[in-house]
């Protein structure tokens, strides 16, 4: 397919865990002319101190969760955001993969002054993902579930941008589906 320009832009990849991001996210960076790679858990893993993970929702009810958890995360969202716009400002694209869901995506999108921006949701089926994460050495987990996160991934986050099942794809497929709907993909300004 060559190279295919996004006009120096930002392209978000977000899916839940072990849904493929970071392997799509790199494959695609390579695919694109002048192209930077922002992975978003690096940014998580920047705090060595006082970090709070967020916990899932126990007893089928939403969980309160820690305000510090939560402003730890918007912060890891507010710096990836501000890194992909230096990266674009300076001729860049940046491709960003990391976890964002739910309400907290759309705020997320609007932190992300360049343009063009595109989403791409990786939405594979449960079972998919959790064959994927008992096939990976690291565990991304922890105290969440793959079905919990795929709840919430399919019932609580906005239906922006591309949303691609990519249950029976190869990463390199996915990627070709991703360039080949990038109109799906692209944010409105």
């Amino acid at each position: 397919m060559g190279d295919v320009s996004l006009d120096h832009g930002v392209m978000v990849i977000t899916g839940v865990m072990a849904s493929g991001k970071s392997t799509v996210a790199q494959l695609l960076a390579e695919r694109l002319p002048r192209t930077v790679h922002v992975r978003g858990d690096v940014f998580r893993r920047m705090l060595v101190s006082g970090r709070r993970e967020i916990e899932p929702p126990r007893n089928g009810e939403r969980a309160e969760v820690a305000e510090e958890a939560i402003e730890q995360l918007r912060l890891r969202y507010r710096v990836s955001a501000s890194t992909a716009d230096l990266y674009a400002a300076a001729g860049w694209t940046a491709v960003v993969q990391d976890v964002v869901l739910g309400e907290l995506l759309k705020p997320y999108l609007d932190a992300i002054r360049s343009r063009p921006l595109y989403l791409v949701v990786l939405a594979p089926s449960a079972q998919s993902v959790a064959e994927r994460e008992a096939a990976r050495a690291k565990s991304g987990y922890g105290s969440w579930t793959v079905g919990h996160l795929d709840h919430y991934l399919r019932h609580d986050t906005p239906r922006l941008g591309l949303w691609l099942d990519s249950t029976g794809q190869t990463p390199a497929e996915t990627v070709d589906a991703i360039l080949g709907s990038l109109d799906e993909a692209r944010i409105a300004e």
